[in-house]
């Protein structure tokens, strides 16, 4: 898988970093559900929501920047990002480790 790109297996949302490193978090984003599997790895290795651009630090599972937007709206929304922001510091995106064998991409559970 290139870096940047993610992928869905199962409930998991399979990534690659900018620096190799492969990723599996549960596939809903805490905001709004979203689909995190059609999101995209960032240049600094965070997971983006594809609908709001939350972004979830892939060591801790944590989101580190809240939406930009609600429902089909897609700007600026400050007090409603930060709260959304603080509820997904605290629930985290669940893990699993990825395991490649045979040229195949396995996910196993932590």
């Amino acid at each position: 898988m290139a870096p940047g790109a993610v992928r869905r297996i199962g409930r998991w949302a399979v990534g690659t970093t900018p620096a190799g490193e492969d990723l599996a978090v549960s596939r809903r984003c805490r905001h709004q559900l979203a689909d995190m599997s059609t999101g995209t790895v960032d240049a600094d290795g965070c997971l983006v929501c594809p609908w709001h651009q939350s972004r979830y630090d892939v060591q801790d599972e944590r989101m580190v920047t809240g939406p930009r937007g609600f429902l089909t709206y897609h700007g600026a929304t400050p007090c409603y990002a930060r709260l959304v922001l603080a509820y997904g510091r605290y629930l985290r995106l669940a893990a699993a480790r990825v395991v490649r064998r045979d040229g195949r991409v396995r996910v196993e559970s932590r």
